[in-house]
């Protein structure tokens, strides 16, 4: 029941979402040089590695200074990108992940091979179920960029609060992983865009 909610809204959504990503498209391309589209390998269910698709809001190669981005003082993120990350367009691509079987709607926000590598063996068990794109830790982490950013040490900050936390509030979700729940948490995420 919850993949084949996930098959038929994201379906349903990269449809009526095309004009949108045509916009933003042409909006990225004329602010920066580079892709459209950000593809990163992140690590999915059963612990195997997928590209995750976002619409790119970075310089390309910013991966190689580094993995944490701390919000809208991070030199690397494009003019665009401040708003493209601001109102979450860059994760509607993600949409294309939901449809191929990658990721669901919602989910543990999937995450690097260099965390994953980090996590204790309860950790690992988020990675019982698809990743998604939002989840009852990204909404009450949604302000993670201005921790980070308050930050001396962003990776440190990171790895000993935020993924510990946000992995734990992720445990709670995944024994009790259904559609009603997903539902729910889709429309808390849609509140919390628009309030803020």
């Amino acid at each position: 029941m919850k993949r084949t909610f996930d098959i038929v809204a994201s379906g349903l959504g990269l449809l009526a979402l095309a004009p949108l990503f045509a916009v933003v498209a042409l909006w990225i391309k004329c602010d920066s040089q580079g892709s459209v589209f950000y593809r990163q390998v992140r690590v999915g269910r059963g612990n195997r590695d997928f590209r995750l698709f976002k619409f790119r809001s970075m310089r390309p190669d910013s991966d190689r200074l580094g993995l944490i981005t701390v919000g809208g003082r991070d030199p690397r993120v494009t003019r665009s990108g401040y708003y493209i990350r601001k109102y979450k367009l860059d994760e509607l691509p993600q949409l294309i992940n939901v449809f191929k079987g990658d990721m669901s709607l919602v989910g543990p926000r999937p995450e690097v091979r260099k965390y994953v590598d980090m996590y204790t063996p309860e950790q690992m068990r988020v990675l019982d179920v698809r990743p998604g794109i939002t989840s009852l830790a990204s909404i009450r982490y949604r302000n993670e960029n201005d921790i980070l950013a308050a930050s001396d040490n962003p990776d440190r900050t990171y790895v000993e609060k935020v993924m510990p936390d946000k992995l734990a509030i992720d445990l709670e979700y995944v024994p009790k992983a259904n559609l009603w729940t997903d539902i729910r948490l889709i429309f808390a995420t849609f509140h919390e865009i628009i309030v803020h």
